[in-house]
């Protein structure tokens, strides 16, 4: 058969051998090329080198992708952005969207979810650009809901909701609390925190409009009857009393008096000076 016979011809050609060969060498050596500079890496991580280390291992990270090793490829980039974390928070942010561009690619969302609250956390800490922290923390919640993994992405929005009521973004904290809110409620194991979630909302709305806060608060009272017995609720109702009365001092009270059985923390403290501030005559503190 002439095919056969082409084919056969074909394997003879030692032309053919030659350049089977000469791939087959030139990616052994890259293989040995990535190992090197993994070993050079780690070496530089021994000598808290850490833009050495964190250089080499992009450097890795361009080989693996070139013998299309996809896997490794991201492994590097993550190991060069912990690496540059400690020496170069941009250079970092810019490795671990690599490996979150390609653990995306291979349908990897679980992985590139944790990898986003890496950058946010970065741009948190050490870059204080808290707008950007938010989009990272909200492509990780996108992604974790995506995966089914409620809680995870739960965490990631209470991040967003947070840092959108310091920004006075309160309507977007708002929808955040109170979804959060009503995903926690029916479960045994969270319910205990919907209270909270539903007393910072209550908190957002009151900054807003005090009427709005009274029928957030009603509505929160329906949908979670636990809420009305806490003693998150009755402080809001003692500020919405003093609130109309324009009685600064009762405020201040209420406040104190909460504060000394369950400590409130400076989000919450912010947000409640805030309110107290549109109180006439007011001087801006809860002492």
């Amino acid at each position: 058969r002439p095919e056969v016979s082409e084919r056969m011809k074909d394997e003879e050609n030692p032309c053919m051998l030659r350049i089977s060969l000469k791939d087959l060498a030139g990616h052994h050596k890259v293989e040995e090329a990535c190992e090197m500079y993994c070993r050079a890496a780690n070496m530089f991580k021994m000598a808290k080198n850490w833009s050495a280390a964190g250089a080499a291992f992009c450097k890795a990270a361009r080989l693996h992708m070139q013998l299309q090793n996809k896997h490794d490829c991201a492994t590097s980039f993550i190991d060069a952005g912990n690496a540059y974390k400690k020496s170069d928070p941009n250079e970092a942010i810019k490795c671990l969207n690599a490996a979150v561009d390609i653990y995306t690619d291979m349908g990897r969302f679980t992985i590139a979810a944790k990898h986003h609250i890496s950058i946010a956390e970065i741009y948190e800490a050490e870059l204080v650009d808290i707008e950007k922290a938010i989009a990272h923390y909200e492509q990780a919640a996108d992604y974790y809901k995506g995966e089914e993994s409620n809680s995870s992405a739960n965490k990631c929005l209470l991040k967003v909701g947070a840092y959108c009521a310091q920004l006075e973004q309160y309507q977007k904290a708002i929808e955040i609390y109170e979804q959060v809110g009503a995903n926690t409620m029916d479960n045994p194991l969270l319910k205990y925190s919907a209270k909270e979630y539903f007393f910072k909302a209550s908190l957002c709305h009151f900054i807003v409009d005090e009427l709005n806060a009274k029928i957030a608060i009603e509505k929160y009272e329906e949908m979670f009857p636990a809420f009305s017995d806490s003693r998150e609720c009755k402080l809001l109702k003692k500020l919405l009393e003093a609130h109309e009365e324009q009685n600064s001092e009762a405020f201040t009270e209420a406040v104190k008096e909460f504060d000394s059985i369950s400590r409130l923390d400076q989000w919450h403290t912010t947000l409640l000076l805030r309110i107290k501030k549109t109180i006439q005559g007011d001087e801006g503190d809860l002492k």
